[in-house]
């Protein structure tokens, strides 16, 4: 994001500022970062992040690590019978790059991106994979690190958790929404089966 805004000859957003805009479609990120800028600027300086973030992964440097515990919870939970889904600002094709690398594609029954569905906070990527799934609302959990993960969840009638090793502060994220807050992976499992208990 930095090298795009240098590009332009804009100045570089600070890191926490990037960080509060992850999760949103990448235009509305860059729009939010830079609230007075034309469209026109704003569109280039997308097309420069394109184009960085590409050079960046056919050179290996985009390494998107898995959180610690990530793995574990995503095993445990496709063994207890939780139908599993990703929502993410993330276009198909980063997504798919990021789930090859870690070799997690299969664990996963429907996968919704910002290029193929409206960006968060709008529910239509819930919507798309409750369709997808035979999912209902009542029987569907989001689980997410910012704001803009809880507000989707309202938005679409689900139930909402936040984890606390993300871009925004848990207290945020409650105030957006969230049935409740885990801080480490290990805890996700008991936190749904306790959703989904109050649900019934």
């Amino acid at each position: 994001m930095r090298a795009a805004c240098a590009a332009q000859e804009l100045a570089e957003p600070s890191a926490e500022k990037i960080r509060r805009v992850v999760g949103l479609h990448l235009l509305e990120a860059i729009r939010t970062l830079l609230p007075t800028e034309s469209d026109g600027t704003i569109e280039r300086v997308q097309a420069d992040y394109i184009a960085v973030f590409r050079d960046l992964r056919a050179r290996d440097l985009v390494q998107d690590p898995l959180y610690p515990g990530a793995r574990e919870a995503i095993e445990c939970l496709n063994v207890t019978g939780w139908l599993l889904g990703v929502a993410t600002g993330k276009s198909h094709r980063g997504l798919m790059a990021t789930l090859e690398r870690h070799v997690l594609a299969d664990r996963f029954a429907t996968l919704q991106t910002a290029d193929r569905a409206a960006g968060k906070p709008h529910p239509e990527m819930l919507h798309k994979a409750m369709a997808e799934t035979g999912a209902d609302p009542s029987a569907t959990v989001m689980i997410g690190d910012t704001t803009f993960d809880m507000t989707m969840a309202r938005a679409a009638r689900t139930r909402a958790v936040g984890v606390a090793w993300g871009y925004h502060h848990a207290d945020e994220l409650r105030a957006a929404g969230a049935d409740c807050i885990v801080s480490r992976f290990a805890e996700l499992p008991a936190a749904l089966a306790a959703l989904m208990g109050e649900a019934t």
